[in-house]
């Protein structure tokens, strides 16, 4: 595809696309016949060319997409991209073949040279943690489309797609004040993670538009387990003025703080509110099921297969940060403080 593309005078993504007769492209019959021309003369012959009606076509040739994610073992996020990724992908007639890193210096080199060797026409880089990256220099060399997923650089020289995740954690906050509560405590993530951050920032957003005055005691410092949430929650309640809701930065905190409610035989939702976030399975199955927010993954696997032809090389053009939407999921485990006659109040009003 290299040798085509210096031959045909374009790029090696745009000789991707036409040979894999890649549906949705808007390239003109004159970029796809010279395309074709230049793998004519140069010995081309793994699909069979056909003329019809005057113009080339090709036959149906599969592409091959490279994803490559630091960690896959650590939760189901990536997972869950990669499913985006691979629904898009099989949509187009593009086969995606994944590895798996932990940002290894000397192995994830040795990776993207397996997976460029085996003839990819684009790749996507995933992070687990949502983070500004620092790409290494072969990354800028690479002649294929290349997309970023829940990371970004300080350069912006490859498209990238993150959760707004201080739209989410302030969603999250305000469905909570509309419920009637103002002493609303969270209990955070790892505090040098930036969703961490971000949902923090969110929440304390929340707050100041309600004119609600923020404590620092409202503010649990946890680690995104069950056992951070459990223990969290412990604090809370020991405090002269537990909160009426509370405001758990992941799932798994959620699960360890409906355990330390159950302990002091305190009621979800009645005697007090609960919301989490990134809508894992076991949500659903919780008593009473959780409200939480939308970790949007799959959604952002499918945005990056739909932006590689936006992520074309030469790498000097500067791409916007594209942020999903975190939506709510709202369940029962939210209601106004005092109960349901105060909850009936909230839904009529």
């Amino acid at each position: 595809m290299t040798d085509i593309a210096k031959a045909a005078g374009c790029s090696q993504a745009t000789v991707s696309l036409v040979l894999n007769n890649t549906a949705g492209t808007r390239l003109s019959q004159q970029t796809r016949d010279r395309v074709i021309e230049a793998a004519r003369e140069l010995g081309y012959v793994a699909p069979t060319f056909s003329v019809s009606s005057g113009s080339a076509s090709l036959s149906k040739l599969d592409g091959v997409i490279g994803f490559v994610v630091d960690q896959l073992g650590t939760s189901p996020e990536a997972v869950v991209a990669i499913e985006g990724a691979r629904q898009a992908s099989w949509n187009a007639g593009n086969v995606l073949l994944v590895a798996q890193t932990l940002g290894d210096p000397a192995m994830e080199p040795r990776a993207i040279k397996a997976l460029t060797d085996s003839g990819i026409s684009a790749l996507i880089y995933m992070t687990i943690f949502t983070r500004e990256v620092e790409m290494p220099a072969y990354y800028y060399g690479l002649d294929i489309p290349i997309v970023l997923l829940n990371c970004y650089t300080s350069d912006y020289a490859f498209p990238a797609v993150v959760p707004s995740e201080i739209a989410g954690g302030q969603t999250a906050t305000k469905h909570l004040i509309a419920h009637g509560h103002h002493r609303i405590a969270t209990i955070t993530g790892e505090p040098w993670m930036q969703a961490a951050q971000d949902r923090l920032t969110g929440y304390r957003r929340a707050l100041a538009t309600a004119d609600i005055p923020f404590d620092p005691d409202l503010v649990i410092e946890g680690g995104w387990s069950a056992s951070a949430g459990y223990s969290g929650t412990m604090r809370l309640l020991s405090l002269p003025e537990p909160p009426t809701a509370i405001f758990c930065q992941n799932d798994r905190t959620a699960v360890g703080c409906y355990e330390a409610l159950k302990e002091k035989r305190l009621r979800i939702p009645e005697d007090i509110s609960v919301i989490g976030y990134d809508d894992e399975d076991i949500c659903r199955h919780l008593i009473p099921p959780l409200t939480t927010s939308v970790l949007p993954h799959m959604a952002m696997g499918e945005w990056a297969i739909e932006h590689l032809d936006t992520a074309v090389p030469p790498r000097e053009r500067r791409h916007e940060i594209t942020k999903l939407e975190c939506s709510l999921v709202k369940r029962s485990s939210v209601s106004s403080p005092g109960g349901s006659k105060a909850d009936l109040k909230v839904q009529t009003a």
